[in-house]
């Protein structure tokens, strides 16, 4: 944690200040800061427009019972994206920037899903589900849990069991005190 916290308030301002100084030699001092400006409030302007189509295609698709898995990871990208753009820097515009195309994000979520899946993989492996010490289990029990079920954080529905139905039961809950 010590190291991330290092390259972020240390490395990160002094290759911020290192790379205007060299673009402030080729295209002037004026002018970078003019492109510093620019590319703040265009940023911000992107991070608004996608921000609120993220927010509501969440609302529309949890309104309808499904998971928002997709859009949640975009509005996410897009607060550390505004995040970047607000900073004042060449490099921090760039990740900004990079974070709101669509391209990017859809790559890092996959990245994101495969590590996710070994981590899950891995843990059910050491046996992981709550099961008690001293317990003799085979990798199979340990796996118990996902079995038949397929859950893809990004397509639009619950994760439902193959073999068997899900029954929704809807009603009203009232406190009596």
């Amino acid at each position: 944690m010590f190291k991330v916290l290092f390259l972020l308030f240390i490395v990160v301002p002094i290759v911020e200040i290192a790379l205007l100084i060299q673009v402030s030699d080729v295209i002037g001092g004026f002018a970078t800061i003019a492109l510093v400006i620019a590319t703040a409030i265009l940023g911000a302007k992107l991070v608004k427009q996608q921000g609120l189509g993220a927010y509501s295609n969440v609302q529309s698709q949890m309104a309808s019972g499904q998971l928002p898995g997709q859009d949640l990871f975009t509005g996410l990208c897009v607060i550390i994206a505004g995040v970047f753009l607000m900073t004042p820097g060449i490099m921090t515009d760039a990740l900004g920037f990079m974070l709101l195309t669509p391209a990017i994000r859809q790559r890092i979520a996959k990245t994101l899903i495969e590590q996710a899946s070994v981590k899950m993989k891995s843990s059910a492996q050491s046996n992981m589900f709550g099961q008690g010490f001293g317990q003799q289990h085979t990798h199979q029990d340990a796996q118990a849990p996902f079995e038949g079920q397929k859950y893809d954080p990004f397509e639009r529905k619950a994760p439902q069991s193959e073999s068997q139905p899900t029954t929704t039961i809807e009603g009203e809950y009232k406190r009596k005190d």
